[in-house]
């Protein structure tokens, strides 16, 4: 009888050949790499250059931030702290002085606080404001051709003008020869104040307005007013100035009538006295 031959050797070992057979172990593939292969190359590139892309784009952004926004923080926050240095050292200076004047009566006294002017001297001081103001309203007034050049200013429709005319009158009813009560004289020294504000304010908005406010016609007018006043100033031939000076009568009397200009009464009586030859050249 033939032996049949055992897959296994004496110590049961498997014989080379027989048995099943062990199935070798497979590379694993993670999911990214098997979703790669199965995308197309274009996919995959456009996918690359959107990424770089927009890693270029966060880096443009960052340089922008760094060149525009970050220089102008830290100004503000540099300033912030310069700031904040300066309060702290006047708020150490002030309680250093505070505490050495205290202690030491001698130095209160040599630095004595400082007080208000005397009323009397406030009242005359107000005084003399108020005739600087008084004598530039009147060397307005009397003088035709500063009229033409702001009409404005003697017009009391405008708003400017009149505030300071209604501040001049209330100035005027405080003013005194000699010193007042004290009531009365800081009445008078606020009153001059709000005359001078008014009339700086006038002749501001008068520089402002000047002829802008009148027709063309109008405008022309004035021009040709001026114009006759400078050649009566000028002349040195009687006849030829006094009948510039009628000239330009005529023309200014046919703007107050038509409402284009406001002549004062003084700038009227002069122009009429130099009509009739009562002025000299100059």
């Amino acid at each position: 009888m033939r032996r049949r031959h055992r897959p296994y050797g004496r110590r049961g070992g498997r014989i080379h050949g027989y048995g099943p057979r062990r199935r070798g172990r497979r590379g694993t593939v993670s999911g990214a790499a098997l979703v790669a292969r199965r995308l197309p190359p274009v996919v995959i590139v456009g996918g690359g250059i959107l990424v770089l892309g927009g890693v270029a784009m966060a880096g443009m952004m960052l340089a922008l931030f760094v060149i525009t926004v970050l220089p102008g923080l830290l100004f503000g926050l540099a300033v912030a702290a310069i700031a904040q240095h300066r309060r702290q050292y006047r708020r150490a200076l002030h309680h250093h002085h505070h505490h050495r004047y205290a202690a030491h009566p001698a130095m209160r006294a040599a630095h004595p606080a400082v007080r208000a002017p005397h009323p009397e001297l406030a009242w005359r001081a107000a005084r003399d404001r108020f005739a600087r103001v008084r004598a530039e309203y009147a060397s307005y007034e009397c003088e035709p051709m500063n009229v033409l050049r702001l009409p404005a200013l003697a017009d009391v429709s405008v708003e400017s003008t009149a505030r300071f005319v209604d501040a001049f009158a209330h100035a005027q009813a405080f003013e005194s020869e000699t010193f007042p009560p004290p009531q009365h004289a800081a009445e008078f020294v606020a009153a001059v104040d709000r005359a001078e504000r008014a009339w700086r304010a006038a002749c501001d908005a008068a520089e402002r307005i000047r002829l802008s406010g009148l027709s063309a016609s109008e405008r022309g007018a004035v021009e040709r007013t001026i114009k006759l006043l400078t050649t009566a100033r000028d002349s040195s031939n009687d006849a030829e100035r006094l009948a510039a000076y009628g000239l330009a009568r005529n023309e200014l009397a046919k703007l107050e009538k038509a409402g284009a200009v406001h002549v004062p009464r003084p700038a009227q009586a002069i122009l009429d006295a130099a009509a009739r030859g009562q002025l000299p050249a100059a």
